[in-house]
């Protein structure tokens, strides 16, 4: 992997409109550079997750010395607080104050909610690195949003496909109530045929599963099904080991053990499973200089929210070479963004009709490192090329 390139300008101070920071990437060409803003949660429980994508998009640039596509970047990044009107203020900053060719965001799906239609309405390119709910996979997509994480259903298929081939009748599911909640559990109950005894729809940010953990040991599931990220998700796995549940329940889930919860939850994460596209110790072309290069910059074990971001940094730059640097040409730059001529980390990645990722997936387990950290490691592949339900319902490709 290249080395680091020196060629930067300090880091700005705090911006404008709450804008978390500017960083000026900054190049010895005269080419008005690219600017792309960053959107993501970096405050509250959720703030690793965020951090995760800041950092990955950071690495990449970094990496191509300031540059995509041989242009000089600008990379204007902004909180979102995990509020929706935070977020349509400080994208509307991006969008209006800092004239942003691109913005990579957010993490959560009811976020891209508020700011989808102000980004498509000012004609800017959005791309999600993370958030992939349905409401924009079907009838909705739009030529300049594109996702390069996943359909939010599809990653909760896979925990639905495992419970179902390893003959579990009984599960009770437990999501957040919000976008994200309800396409995870209807991707969990797509290829689960079994009986869900009891669906519970919790509060977005809830910390306490005291009482939904009293109903899942007096209905004794043969497996408990969830999604909780960020701190919802410590403090749910911690409170399920703490009351003697972990050996006796099987627990599946997606996004509630990965690399942003792992540093807090250790080992009463030790063992569970997930689900995902991509795990650290997949041999793929790049991967293990990925996260190499991220431990050494970061002192973390990189995420799926890391690797998606780094992943988006790459797209950007195979499609801005394609173009010479050119964003003015805005179909010339789709087409190249849509050709998504990249390695990604992940492997195979290929966008579909809707402008989703067709791409493989794989349950994933918690384990230890040699230098005692915690990842997901790959334990077996669940679906191979796969592409979302929705995109039938999607125009754009004929």
């Amino acid at each position: 992997m290249s080395t680091f390139s020196k060629r930067f300008s300090k880091t700005i101070g705090l911006a404008a409109l709450g804008l978390l920071a500017t960083t000026a990437l900054t190049h010895a060409q005269d080419a008005d550079p690219v600017k792309v803003g960053i959107i993501v949660t970096l405050s509250g429980p959720a703030a690793s997750l965020g951090e995760q994508a800041r950092d990955g998009f950071q690495l990449a640039v970094e990496q191509l010395g300031g540059e995509l596509g041989g242009v000089p970047v600008e990379v204007v990044v902004a909180d979102d607080e995990q509020k929706p009107d935070v977020a349509l203020t400080r994208v509307n900053g991006l969008i209006e104050r800092e004239d942003v060719d691109f913005v990579v965001g957010p993490i959560f799906s009811n976020i891209l909610q508020a700011i989808h239609k102000p980004v498509m309405d000012s004609g800017k390119v959005l791309i999600s690195p993370n958030a992939g709910p349905s409401s924009y996979a079907g009838e909705e997509c739009n030529p300049n949003f594109f996702v390069t994480s996943y359909q939010n259903d599809q990653v909760h298929e896979v925990m639905g496909r495992v419970a179902q081939d390893r003959g579990y009748e009984r599960v009770f599911v437990m999501v957040p109530n919000y976008q994200a909640g309800r396409d995870s559990a209807a991707g969990f109950k797509r290829h689960f045929e079994g009986e869900i005894v009891d669906e519970v729809y919790t509060q977005l940010g809830q910390l306490d599963f005291s009482a939904e953990l009293a109903r899942i040991a007096a209905m004794q599931p043969d497996a408990v099904f969830t999604f909780m990220p960020g701190g919802m998700g410590v403090n749910l796995v911690r409170q399920y080991n703490q009351a003697g549940m972990k050996d006796r329940i099987p627990f599946l889930s997606a996004f509630t053990v990965d690399e942003s919860t792992l540093p807090a939850q250790q080992d009463a994460a030790l063992g569970m499973f997930g689900a995902m596209t991509w795990a650290p110790d997949m041999d793929t072309p790049g991967n293990s200089e990925f996260v190499d290069a991220y431990m050494e910059k970061y002192g973390k074990v990189p995420g799926s929210y890391a690797m998606q971001a780094y992943d988006t940094a790459m797209l950007l730059d195979s499609a801005l070479e394609a173009t010479g640097g050119d964003v003015a040409d805005q179909e010339r730059l789709l087409d190249a963004i849509r050709a998504a001529d990249f390695q990604s980390l992940r492997g195979d990645f290929a966008f579909n009709v809707n402008q989703y990722p067709i791409q493989d997936f794989y349950l994933v387990q918690v384990g230890q490192r040699d230098d005692g950290m915690y990842q997901t490691e790959i334990a077996e592949q669940v679906f191979d090329d796969y592409g979302d339900v929705y995109a039938d319902k999607c125009m754009m490709g004929g």
